[in-house]
């Protein structure tokens, strides 16, 4: 699958995550636990696109829009750093799922947008199958570290991008 492929397929499941925390109530284990396999699909997610997409397609043509999309990482994670922080019960923690859900998902939807038709202008096929499949390794073997724990240590700093 290639690079833009495999990131919109992990969008589309992300929202079919948020989808499903909507319908939880209160503060129960499934909750609980749909929560932490959002919370670290959401910074394997991130941590791809930062350390291996925004990297290899970072030429002056996307440059601004890759500035953006850290900024709006950067964003999310503060809030999903928040919501790390809170009692699955806390009174506060459906609504800032809910602003949690639309910073990812105007995010993916502006990234399909603007960004992935001008990758696929400047890149060629073949590179973005070899992006697609060293993203793939790297966000499958990032899953497993329960990625969400590295989250707030990432929201100390300022947004960039390599």
């Amino acid at each position: 699958m290639n690079a833009l492929d495999l990131l919109k397929k992990q969008h589309q499941e992300l929202k079919k995550m948020f989808q499903q925390m909507e319908k939880l109530e209160g503060g129960g284990a499934e909750k609980e636990r749909a929560f932490a396999r959002l919370a670290d699909a959401i910074a394997a997610h991130a941590a791809i696109e930062e350390r291996y997409f925004y990297p290899a397609v970072n030429v002056e043509e996307t440059e601004e829009l890759l500035l953006e999309s850290a900024e709006e990482h950067l964003a999310a994670k503060r809030v999903l750093a928040d919501l790390l922080d809170l009692n699955i019960g806390d009174r506060t923690f459906d609504p800032k799922i809910k602003i949690l859900e639309e910073l990812v998902i105007n995010h993916s939807d502006e990234e399909e947008r603007r960004l992935m038709p001008l990758v696929k202008e400047l890149v060629d096929a073949q590179a973005l199958d070899d992006l697609g499949i060293q993203l793939e390794e790297a966000y499958d073997e990032i899953i497993q570290e329960e990625p969400r724990a590295n989250v707030p240590a990432e929201t100390d700093a300022p947004a960039h991008i390599s």
